[in-house]
């Protein structure tokens, strides 16, 4: 048992968060790293194709996604501990480690100079929350890339990009919906911050990718030269999920091993959030 802050973790159940790199079985977009499934896979390769049917379409203004692992188990667990029980130490000493491996995927592709930008929240919502999950993550993130990755260049920036619209909560939306709600949401308030510059956007986890395009749209707009996306975690519609079990009065959040599948994006502990 590990103790993190106010909350002790299983050691175990912190050791099954595995990393999501894609193996025969789950093929990731090369754009978005959302799983194109075997079928879709094998025709896409056949055909020279790397990315998903999305981001063929419709391609992202970011230049690619990356997420340490699927959002299911124990890392939704974790996350749900940061942002509805406000254990801001899980990002410090678990989650922020992640982002940051994560991030080292893009090592070879990005600019030695990055300026790294967490996803904002809306105003109300942060005085409400009290804290930013993903500016969170991202001190936490550059804190360890600055000691396994010495010659990259990481500055945290973070009053680059504002939340100007409530959007509420999303996770009902389909994707279409999600992208049309978005729109506007953002805004640059510090052009010369990222002109001619390559953006590193850090959030806790990528689910459709609306956030994120919606994110890099106006930051392109704006002037950066490149936008990459590194999160937590990415919801997956083949992810497997587990029954999760935190007794506040222990301080102990302990998971089961995966029981069924879902089809579905998992949705947020609702409950959690109304206690804010």
């Amino acid at each position: 048992m590990v103790a993190f802050g106010k909350v002790r973790v299983c050691e175990d159940c912190v050791s099954r968060v595995g990393v999501q790199t894609g193996s025969e079985t789950e093929i990731l977009c090369a754009r978005c790293g959302d799983a194109l499934g075997m079928e879709s896979a094998r025709f896409g390769a056949s055909l020279g194709i790397t990315e998903c049917t999305m981001c063929r379409l419709a391609p992202p203004e970011f230049t690619r996604a990356v997420a340490f692992c699927t959002y299911d188990n124990e890392m939704r667990e974790l996350l749900h501990l940061l942002k509805f029980e406000g254990r801001h130490s899980i990002a410090e000493h678990i989650l922020g480690r992640r982002v940051a491996d994560a991030a080292r995927q893009l090592r070879s592709q990005a600019a030695a100079h990055l300026v790294v930008i967490p996803v904002p929240l809306f105003a109300a919502h942060e005085r409400r929350r009290g804290f930013n999950q993903a500016m969170l993550l991202a001190q936490a993130a550059v804190k360890h890339l600055r000691r396994a990755e010495p010659d990259w260049n990481l500055r945290i920036a973070p009053r680059v990009l504002s939340r100007i619209l409530d959007t509420h909560a999303l996770y009902r939306l389909n994707p279409s919906q999600r992208r049309s709600v978005l729109r506007g949401a953002f805004r640059v308030i510090d052009a010369a911050a990222i002109r001619g510059r390559e953006v590193l956007l850090i959030d806790d986890i990528m689910t459709t990718g609306a956030t994120a395009r919606e994110c890099a749209r106006v930051l392109i707009a704006a002037g950066a030269a490149k936008v990459w996306v590194a999160t937590a975690a990415r919801a997956q519609e083949r992810s497997q999920t587990s029954q999760t079990v935190y007794k506040p009065e222990s301080g102990v959040a302990r998971w089961d091993a995966p029981t069924v599948r879902t089809p579905a994006v998992i949705e947020p502990d609702v409950g959690r959030q109304r206690s804010f």
